[in-house]
C-alpha cells in the first residue's frame, strides 16, 4: 500500500544573523529589480515593516504581506513595473549604516534628486520620509534614499 502525503509549499527560512537588516532589505530589493523579479522574501521585523509601508504609501512597490508564524515570519514583497516592465525604483542607497550613524537636525533634512525621490528618516515619532519629518520638524536617522 502506497500513501501520498501532500505537503504545503515551504517558504524560506532567512539566518538571524544578519548585522544590518534595513541593507539586507534593501539590498534583496535592489537585486529583484534588477532581475525583473515580480515579488521576493524579506525576513520580517518592524523596522523592515515600516520601510516597505513607506515604499508602498510613496508608490515605488505595489504592496506586500506577512506570512509564516513564529520566528519563521517573512515579508513577501511585490515589486512595481510601469508601462513596458519600467522600473519604478531606479535607485536604492544606505545611507546610516552600523559603523557609521548619520543623523539630521530639522534644518539639514536631505532631498534626493531635488525632491524626485525619497529619504527615509528613522525619527523618535516613528519611520517617515524627509517630506513628514519636514513638515512636523523633527529630525532622525537618515537610513535610505530612494529614487
Amino acid at each position: 500500500m502506497v500513501t501520498t502525503v501532500k505537503t504545503q509549499p515551504t517558504m524560506k527560512k532567512f539566518s538571524s544573523n544578519i548585522s544590518d537588516p534595513v541593507a539586507d532589505l534593501l539590498t534583496r530589493i535592489r537585486n529583484s529589480n534588477l532581475a525583473y523579479k515580480d515579488e521576493l522574501f524579506a525576513p520580517a521585523s518592524k523596522l523592515n515593516d515600516a520601510v516597505l509601508k513607506i515604499l508602498v504609501t510613496e508608490g515605488f512597490l505595489s504592496g506586500y504581506e506577512r506570512e509564516g508564524e513564529g520566528v519563521h515570519q517573512a515579508f513577501r514583497v511585490h515589486l512595481k513595473y510601469g508601462a513596458k516592465r519600467r522600473r519604478t525604483i531606479t535607485g536604492l542607497r544606505r545611507i546610516s549604516k552600523p559603523g557609521r550613524r548619520i543623523y539630521r537636525g530639522k534644518d539639514d533634512l536631505p532631498r534626493v534628486l531635488g525632491g524626485l525621490g525619497i529619504a527615509i528618516v528613522s525619527t523618535s515619532q516613528g519611520v517617515m520620509t524627509d517630506r513628514d519629518a519636514s513638515k512636523k520638524r523633527i529630525g532622525g536617522e537618515v537610513l535610505a534614499y530612494v529614487w
